[in-house]
């Protein structure tokens, strides 16, 4: 087995990159693979779930991610580790790779249960979220060929071989963008899972529009939208103050509280307030809501429950985002683990697109020339964010026919101000696509 032919098979399963690490001699079973001292591997392995481990010493705060992972055999077979998972020890903060041999008939045990410096452990994701792996000796022809290769991009203590088929990824999506700029306007529209194109209408039409004339289809689950891009659009003024607007960064229904376990109805009757443009039968609960303040018409309070901001780090692995009432119940919360989940794959790297709207007669955006990049986030860079309130929840529900049949919408909206997006992201760049 050579490079070339590992590459082959890692590009026959359907994978974009290949993230390589040098093993140290404490990378093995027993101890566990060290995955970075944060947690930004998550951006990359597609975990299917978290569970916290409840601990009240604050040594075995963690969380564990499960992982669907298999080895990649000499031949190209599958050997699936069922077992696999990582584990995400938040008080270092860490991530370490566990349960990979157990179960697996053909994973490299001789290489993964000793202490031997320099292995090399690739992995790769494939299209249909599947993690795989392949490790090399380090006096294999695999390893010294690895040692020659240049200009390997990093991701922690990862790094990085672009494969030929998404080495450009970045440069692609700006020539797209580019396009789009030069178009003009464009009529409103939207695409729906078959890639139908079809006329658009509400007032959040200009990211529909955008991921139309992309090419990306609506889908139910954490991935970027093109081509390992998570690509979002806000809507702005002028194209040049690009600074100034606001920015949904994602709308994840609460997983606790009297919303959840009473229903949103309930919620709404008890925290909400008659419309106030004094449409009848209608309540609503909106408003800027930032943690440590008490919201004027809720009467709720955004805590930050198990985050250190001093330290930036989860001191409570059960933690959790909750709005808590003046009676001290919590009215609504969102646990660490379930925005772990939703924060981490389709945030790594990130487009925001600026655009304008023409909203007389037929529905028409137009889109900008100065676009936002940001690459490299961490949860707990969010959670930051949160406790100083420049990312804050400010939902849009409602609740109309009251005393009729009651319909209810949910919009539970966590934004920030574009202005902010630098802290989010370890590197951040504004490309002006005309230059």
């Amino acid at each position: 087995m050579n490079l070339k032919n590992l590459k082959s098979l890692f590009i026959n399963n359907g994978c974009d990159e290949i993230y390589v690490k040098k093993l140290a001699p404490n990378d093995n079973s027993k101890n566990q693979v060290y995955f970075g001292g944060n947690f930004e591997i998550l951006n990359v392995l597609p975990i299917s779930s978290i569970e916290t481990v409840e601990a009240g010493d604050w040594r075995r705060e963690r969380f564990k991610a499960s992982l669907n992972f298999s080895w990649i055999t000499d031949e190209g077979n599958l050997s699936p580790a069922k077992h696999s998972q990582l584990i995400l020890y938040p008080k270092y903060p860490e991530v370490r790779f566990s349960g990979f041999l157990l179960g697996s008939k053909n994973a490299p045990s001789e290489l993964m249960t000793q202490r031997l410096a320099d292995r090399l452990l690739f992995i790769g994701v494939s299209k249909s979220g599947t993690v795989l792996g392949y490790v090399a000796h380090p006096e294999s022809e695999i390893a010294k060929e690895f040692a020659l290769e240049k200009n390997l991009g990093e991701h922690g203590v990862f790094s990085i071989i672009e494969l030929p088929r998404t080495a450009n990824n970045r440069s692609i999506l700006l020539q797209e963008l580019v396009r789009i700029h030069n178009q003009g306007w464009i009529d409103s529209k939207r695409l729906d899972s078959d890639g139908n194109i079809l006329p658009c209408r509400a007032s959040n039409c200009g990211g529909y529009t955008l991921e139309a004339e992309l090419g990306v289809t609506p889908n139910g689950y954490s991935e970027p939208d093109f081509m390992g891009w998570e690509i979002k659009q806000f809507g702005v003024k002028k194209f040049e103050n690009i600074n100034s607007s606001v920015i949904t960064l994602m709308t994840p229904e609460p997983t606790d509280g009297l919303y959840k376990s009473e229903g949103t109805e309930y919620f709404i009757k008890t925290y909400g307030y008659p419309d106030k443009l004094g449409r009848p039968d209608r309540m609503n609960f909106g408003g800027v809501h930032k943690a440590g303040e008490l919201h004027p018409t809720t009467k709720l309070e955004m805590k930050l429950i198990g985050f250190d901001q001093e330290s930036g780090k989860i001191r409570n692995s059960n933690g959790s985002i909750s709005l808590i009432d003046q009676k001290g119940n919590e009215a609504a919360s969102w646990s660490f683990s379930s925005m772990l989940l939703h924060w981490n794959r389709k945030h790594d790297k990130a487009c925001y697109v600026p655009s304008l709207s023409d909203t007389k007669g037929d529905r028409k955006y137009k889109y900008g020339n100065n676009v936002i990049l940001g690459t490299g986030t961490d949860f707990q860079l969010f959670l930051g964010q949160m406790a100083n309130g420049n990312i804050y929840y400010d939902p849009g529900i409602k609740l109309e026919n009251m005393s009729t049949k009651p319909k209810i919408k949910k919009r539970s909206q966590f934004r920030i101000k574009s202005r902010f997006l630098p802290n989010l992201y370890k590197k951040n760049e504004i490309i002006n696509l005309t230059e």
